[in-house]
C-alpha cells in the first residue's frame, strides 16, 4: 500500500510539472476556520461552482458579504473579481459601495461590476466570463427563482469554471436551495457582535451552515471574517445572535452556543 501511495505521488508531481495537473496550492483556497476546513478537506476548491443562499428574508447583506470573502479566499494575486448583478438586486437588496468593499478587504480597483436586465443575460455573462483567464473569481447574483437557473445550468457553470481554474460563487436571494452540481453550498444568516468602540465597526460575523459539500461533511459554525487578514476564524468574543425571520431569538442563540 506504502508503495503505490508512493508511486501516485510521484505521478502526480510530474503530471504538474508539465501542466497536466494544478498544484494543490492553486486548486485549494483555505478558508482558515480549521472545522471548517477540515470539513473542505483543506479548503474552498478554485475552478469550481459554489453556491450561497441567504438563510432568510432579511439576511441579503450577509449572504452578499460571505460570498465576497469566499471570493477574496480564492482570488490570486493579479487576477480581478467580476460581480454580475441582475438589475433587480440592485433594487430589492441596494447597490454595491465601494468603500464597503474595501473596508471588508477588497481593492474595489480589482472588482468589476457588471449589470444586467434578466437572469438569462446573467447566465450567459457568466459563461462568457469563466472563460476569461484574467478573472479569479466570478460572482453572479440573479434575483428570486428563475427557471434558467436548474441543474443544467449548474453542470455547464461548473464545467466552464473549471476550464481556466475560474471560482464561480452563485449568490441566491428570496429562493429556496434546489438540486445542482454545485461543489457546496452555504446557507447564511447575519450574526451581531457585542458593541464596541463606536469608531471600530468591528469584523463581520456570519452564522454560515455548509449544507451541502460533494466531498466531505457538513457542518454549521459562527465564523468572524478579519477584514485585514483576510481570513476566517473563530470568534472569542461573546456572541449576539441577530434574530432571523424563520426561527426566534431564543432557538437563535441556543445554536450559537451550541457552535462555540
Amino acid at each position: 500500500m506504502e508503495e503505490i501511495s508512493r508511486k501516485l505521488a510521484v505521478l502526480r508531481a510530474s503530471l504538474v510539472q508539465h501542466g497536466l495537473e494544478r498544484p494543490a496550492t492553486e486548486r485549494i483556497a483555505p478558508l482558515g476556520y480549521p472545522a471548517a476546513d477540515i470539513c473542505l478537506k483543506g479548503g474552498l476548491a478554485r475552478g469550481a461552482l459554489h453556491e450561497v443562499f441567504a438563510g432568510a428574508a432579511g439576511h441579503e447583506a450577509a449572504a452578499s458579504g460571505f460570498a465576497l470573502a469566499l471570493a477574496a479566499r480564492v482570488l490570486s494575486k493579479h487576477k480581478w473579481l467580476l460581480w454580475i448583478r441582475q438589475d433587480f438586486s440592485a433594487l430589492e437588496a441596494g447597490e454595491i459601495y465601494g468603500g464597503g468593499l474595501l473596508e471588508l478587504g477588497l481593492d474595489p480597483a480589482r472588482v468589476l461590476m457588471l449589470r444586467v436586465p434578466d437572469a438569462e443575460g446573467a447566465l450567459r455573462a457568466a459563461g462568457d466570463a469563466l472563460d476569461c483567464k484574467g478573472l479569479g473569481a466570478v460572482v453572479i447574483e440573479p434575483w428570486g427563482e428563475p427557471r434558467i437557473f436548474d441543474l443544467v445550468a449548474s453542470r455547464r457553470l461548473t464545467l466552464a469554471a473549471g476550464k481556466h481554474n475560474v471560482t464561480a460563487i452563485l449568490l441566491r436571494m428570496n429562493v429556496e436551495p434546489a438540486p445542482s452540481a454545485a461543489e457546496t453550498r452555504w446557507l447564511i444568516h447575519a450574526a451581531a457582535s457585542p458593541p464596541g468602540d463606536e469608531d471600530d465597526w468591528g469584523k463581520p460575523l456570519f452564522d454560515a451552515e455548509l449544507a451541502r459539500n460533494r466531498h466531505g461533511p457538513l457542518g454549521r459554525w459562527m465564523m468572524e471574517w478579519d477584514c485585514d487578514d483576510r481570513v476566517f476564524k473563530k470568534t472569542h468574543r461573546r456572541v449576539v445572535v441577530a434574530a432571523p425571520a424563520d426561527r426566534s431569538a431564543q432557538a437563535a442563540l441556543d445554536g450559537a452556543r451550541a457552535q462555540g
